[in-house]
């Protein structure tokens, strides 16, 4: 079955006028266009193609990569607002629709939003949806604490980041576990870090406790060579300048240059610490 809003391997079936019929074993067909033709094939041949539905929604195939399929998010931007909803840019000649029901809040020409795409039951065609919230199921969970995950930052709020988590559950960044600048749409790499009452899901970045001593005390030898073999900074230092410098919590940083202290690579004095000599 060829399935619209996804990548299908299909069979080059016949050359026609208006481009390459495909075909699935069911005898299904659809029409790649001249303008993605490549430039050399054979009958029979198996080819990759994008389907979806063009401007007149007839089914159609292309070889260009869309920003966005069926069933994943991604940041878009709107290239018009019409009376009926948002048109945003997915990278194809055809735009794709935002309802305005389907809007967090309304969209504006020039914007940027992060919006799932999915099939609309009634028209059946590829829409967008910036009310990603309502995408996320955190009843039945597919994560386990200390799971490394796969972030999309989702939206900001008084206590830290959300974000959607392997593209099914929704979790939170609290600030204080937030050591670099991050913007809607961001993919980033994290941790299950708690799962609380209700599957609330608690989210670090990098790695947790003792796994975490290694990238860090990593880091911060990076740091002590590229600075002459000095840092201003101490087991006494405010966490904000820490957290300025190296992009981690205080406490990361005095597990990591204790543990680079009983290695020996490192000095610590009043002023700072120091690379050792070898």
């Amino acid at each position: 079955m060829i399935q619209l809003g996804e990548y299908n391997t299909l069979e080059i079936l016949r050359d026609t006028e208006p481009g390459l019929f495909l075909g699935d074993n069911e005898g299904n067909e659809v029409l790649l266009p001249n303008r993605y033709v490549p430039a050399q094939f054979n009958i029979g041949d198996q080819i990759e193609v994008f389907v979806y539905l063009d401007n007149e929604e007839r089914i159609i195939a292309t070889t260009t990569t869309p920003f966005i399929k069926n069933g994943e998010f991604a940041m878009l931007r709107c290239n018009e607002v019409s009376k009926y909803g948002a048109f945003l840019d997915f990278g194809l000649v055809k735009e794709l629709f935002c309802p305005f029901k389907e809007q967090a809040f309304p969209m504006k020409k020039g914007g940027w939003y992060l919006v799932r795409c999915y099939i609309d039951e009634k028209t059946e065609r590829l829409v967008a949806s910036s009310k990603t919230n309502r995408f996320l199921d955190n009843t039945t969970l597919t994560v386990e604490q200390f799971e490394e995950v796969d972030l999309i930052a989702s939206h900001p709020s008084d206590i830290g980041m959300n974000v959607i988590v392997n593209g099914k559950h929704l979790g939170l960044i609290y600030n204080d576990n937030i050591f670099q600048d991050i913007s809607v749409g961001d993919k980033l790499k994290g941790i299950v870090k708690k799962i609380r009452p209700g599957n609330k899901l608690d989210i670090a970045l990098g790695q947790i406790g003792y796994r975490n001593i290694e990238p860090n005390a990593k880091k911060i030898l990076e740091e002590l060579e590229d600075n002459s073999g000095f840092l201003a900074l101490n087991d006494k230092s405010d966490p904000e300048v820490i957290k300025d410098i190296l992009q981690m919590s205080k406490k990361s940083f005095k597990k990591a240059i204790g543990t680079l202290y009983k290695q020996k690579t490192i000095l610590i004095k009043e002023d700072g610490i120091y690379l050792k000599k070898q």
